[in-house]
């Protein structure tokens, strides 16, 4: 039997080299994705499977600007950096395609966006293209958490809270609970706002929607939120 061909594993390039170059002036990865417009995920494969070729000039630009001029705002490095990120290409020359989860609002204003525990983790980045294009069009915003049942002040159903009535309530056998905030019926909630809260919080809107519960008295301090939904409409 023929002995098994060894995969050799993909070498961290210099687009790694610059993003630890980054974190040891202070970044993080998820600082280093808003730069790139990219998810965390990406920076992390940059050391696993060799990826961020292409962002070696935006990432070199996004360095100087830290270590000569000071600049530090992830948002102040993204938009130097900008002009710096180009689309790969394919064997033909043509612009590769790129995969993203496209988060669609539509004629009617309505949209949907959800993060799951991996997404939460890295502060809900998918739901941040959403909420931005909700408050361009002035739309209205809801959305759903959830999180342990301890980890809410009131009682499910209780009026004090946004739900008001339990059918906005589920619960989880792992004892977590769903809970709704703002509706078409209630009016929901201002997306510019919320988007101001999430540029606030440097486009982490998990920590956005976390303080926004913990201000309203809806949630502790020390809670966890494990999924997040985040819904827009069309006002009449």
């Amino acid at each position: 039997m023929p002995p098994r061909r060894r995969t050799l594993k993909p070498q961290p390039g210099e687009a790694a080299r610059l993003a630890d170059q980054l974190q040891a002036a202070g970044l993080t990865k998820k600082d280093i994705a808003c730069i790139i417009n990219r998810d965390s995920s990406l920076v992390s494969q940059f050391y696993t499977r060799g990826k961020g070729a292409a962002f070696v000039p935006a990432l070199t630009t996004a360095l100087d600007a830290l270590t000569t001029a000071g600049i530090t705002d992830p948002a102040d490095l993204a938009e130097l950096a900008a002009p710096h990120i180009t689309r790969r290409t394919t064997a033909a020359g043509t612009k590769a395609k790129v995969r993203t989860k496209a988060v669609l609002i539509t004629p009617t204003g309505t949209g949907t966006g959800r993060a799951g525990a991996q997404a939460i983790a890295s502060g809900s980045a998918r739901l941040r293209p959403l909420i931005a294009e909700a408050a361009r069009q002035n739309l209205r915003l809801a959305f759903t958490v959830r999180l342990a049942k301890s980890g809410y002040v009131h009682p499910s159903g209780s009026r004090t809270d946004s739900p008001g009535i339990r059918r906005d309530v589920i619960q989880r056998s792992d004892h977590t609970e769903e809970r709704s905030y703002g509706s078409a019926t209630t009016g929901g909630f201002d997306s510019v706002d919320i988007a101001r809260r999430v540029d606030a919080a440097g486009g982490d809107v998990t920590a956005a929607i976390h303080q926004w519960l913990v201000e309203t008295g809806r949630i502790h301090p020390d809670a966890h939120i494990t999924h997040l939904e985040v819904r827009t409409w069309r006002p009449r």
